[in-house]
């Protein structure tokens, strides 16, 4: 799947709007550290990859920053337990 994603860097959040629908990773900046506060997708929307998309757009946005993460949400630790290529982020 082939996702437009923006970040919205002042709102802390990326977006992308899926059938007219937002789907969003929200987190909060404190220094060099990104907390992953909440990933949600509408469940009409749900099974599609779609929140799995939005996490490695800000891991890598995380990556390039030169960011570490920590996942307070349930869905970004279970994305970092199950792709460890991404344990170097971990803060």
């Amino acid at each position: 799947m082939s996702l437009k994603i923006t970040h919205e860097s002042s709102a802390q959040r990326f977006v992308a709007v899926v059938e007219g629908q937002d789907c969003v990773l929200e987190y909060r900046l404190s220094g060099n550290t990104m907390t992953i506060a909440h990933t949600g997708v509408p469940a009409s929307l749900g099974g599609r990859g779609i929140a799995g998309e939005l996490t490695r757009f800000a891991l890598a946005t995380a990556r390039k920053a030169g960011w570490k993460v920590v996942p307070a949400c349930s869905y970004a630790e279970a994305f970092f337990r199950k792709h460890p290529e991404y344990a170097d982020l971990l803060a």
